[in-house]
């Protein structure tokens, strides 16, 4: 006998990246920072009383709320801190989302959206973006045909690395008759002029997801945080979310991590400059990639290289380097490589030649 719902029955779950439990191998597989968070985090630990966890935390993380709406320049109502960018999407969904009503993304994306579609026992509806990854021009009309409630976007998006304009962005959410949900996890990494906040002041469809994991270099905290019009954060705050959902020395890394967003920002930068390096390395070994604005590249295997798309995971894996290889049809022929230390691009382009040997 078992007791689980037929939809989460039939369905088959999350899958992560690789975590492996040595310290030897060279992990590039799960877009996490190289460098580490800014030293005053350590201060945090290293200071905090235990005696104070005998208390309940700050309900709303308000003081995080206030540094974090500085930040943006919009009011504290416009914030809501959450367990990881992934408890906004639940908490969105929930909120705004009855089973059995669709919500909308593009194909591929990131693969947890539909994951947590089919936890509401909701369809997704998966548009295919054009060759070049770019969004295509009846993305709206399609979603609004579905009667999506929701729509996902990751921007700059995964796992092409491709970021959409503004000018795009704007006039998707003045077209969708949903919510759109843009999530920005990788958007501390983009080294053009890029500002999405404004979409937040000049519509009431807009919510914004940022996370702690990546620029920030705290994937192992689980801090993230939504920015939205009042209406679409006040029901989340006041009823769908957990009571107490953020623990106190969590509230305390991620608000002196918020504080020096300078320091986070200049390894954002280090990030993208190897980024650019690496992807003109593998190009010279004929293995050319997409123009990212992440802390990733996706790589494409020709036909003609000397071993296919799967078969360069599988033996850089023996070498002790791990990437990202996903197995559907648009990404069949790539893998994705996050960026490391300077070093540990360079074992990996080296192990890429010794391939070719």
């Amino acid at each position: 006998m078992y007791y689980e719902r037929e939809n989460i029955k039939k369905m088959l779950g999350y899958v992560s990246g690789e975590q492996p439990e040595g310290s030897n191998t060279i992990k590039l597989n799960t877009n996490e920072n190289p460098y580490p968070p800014a030293p005053d985090i350590q201060n945090v630990i290293t200071n905090f009383s235990s005696e104070s966890l005998r208390r309940y935390p700050p309900a709303r993380a308000d003081k995080f709320r206030d540094l974090a709406a500085s930040l943006h320049g919009v009011e504290r109502s416009n914030i809501i801190a959450t367990r990881g960018g992934d408890e906004l999407l639940r908490l969105l969904i929930t909120t705004f989302v009855n089973p059995g009503e669709a919500i909308g993304m593009t194909s591929p994306t990131y693969s947890l959206y539909p994951v947590l579609a089919q936890i509401q026992d909701c369809p997704s509806v998966m548009i295919p973006l054009n060759d070049d990854w770019s969004l295509p021009g009846t993305f709206t009309q399609q979603i609004n045909r579905a009667n999506c409630k929701l729509t996902f976007l990751v921007n700059p998006h995964a796992p092409s690395g491709k970021l959409f304009d503004t000018e795009t962005l704007s006039t998707i959410a003045s077209e969708l008759n949903s919510v759109l949900l843009i999530d920005e996890a990788y958007v501390d990494f983009v080294d053009v002029n890029y500002d999405s906040i404004p979409l937040v002041c000049d519509n009431d469809n807009v919510i914004i997801l940022r996370t702690l994991s990546k620029g920030y270099s705290l994937a192992g905290l689980r801090f993230g945080y939504g920015i939205g019009a009042e209406p679409l954060i006040k029901p989340m705050l006041d009823k769908t979310r957990d009571s107490y959902n953020l623990d106190l020395i969590g509230q305390q890394i991620a608000e002196a991590a918020i504080s020096n967003r300078n320091y986070a920002m200049e390894n954002c930068q280090k990030v993208a400059n190897e980024r650019n390096k690496l992807s003109e390395s593998l190009l010279e070994l004929g293995l050319a990639s997409e123009a990212s604005q992440t802390n990733f590249l996706l790589v494409t295997i020709p036909a003609e290289f000397v071993c296919t798309a799967k078969q360069l995971y599988e033996e850089l894996k023996v070498r002790g380097i791990l990437i990202r290889y996903f197995a559907e049809e648009k990404l069949a022929n790539k893998v994705r490589i996050s960026i490391g230390l300077p070093q540990q691009n360079k074992t990996l382009v080296d192990a890429v030649k010794s391939l070719q040997l």
